[in-house]
């Protein structure tokens, strides 16, 4: 395994504790998006907000052991849009909870998808500029 597929896997099982984290703290309850994009898939929320998570690590999941383990030509695409998805992730918790002035789910465990996307992104930046120079 690359370090780039490491890292990668590494920020699905960090999502997949941030998910846990906000479905332990009710995010479907204090956070409007997550109200609404958990009702688009439940009228229960909790069952929503559970589904829509379970789904999406599943999907980084398969994201890694399909277009980047087998080194598909998406997988630069794929893992720059997990970069996009979890740089916002982990900006955002930190901001929401100053604006709250409290602890507010999710928050915890935002700064390890911050780092790590940051970290990801530099090495697909890294990457690219190895194969321009070749």
């Amino acid at each position: 395994m690359t370090r780039l597929q490491a890292t990668f896997l590494a920020l699905v099982a960090a999502q997949a504790a941030h998910s846990v984290e906000e479905y332990s703290g009710r995010l479907y309850e204090s956070f409007a998006p997550a109200r609404f994009v958990s009702g688009l898939i439940s009228q229960d929320l909790q069952r929503g907000f559970l589904i829509g998570n379970v789904t999406l690590v599943t999907f980084g999941l398969w994201c890694f052991f399909w277009p980047i383990r087998r080194h598909w030509p998406s997988a630069i695409g794929v893992m720059t849009f997990w970069v996009a998805v979890e740089l916002i992730n982990g900006l955002g918790h930190p901001l929401w909870t100053l604006v709250q002035g409290h602890y507010t789910p999710g928050v915890a465990t935002a700064p390890i998808l911050l780092i790590l996307s940051a970290y990801l992104a530099w090495q697909l930046w890294h990457s690219k500029q190895q194969r321009a120079a070749q």
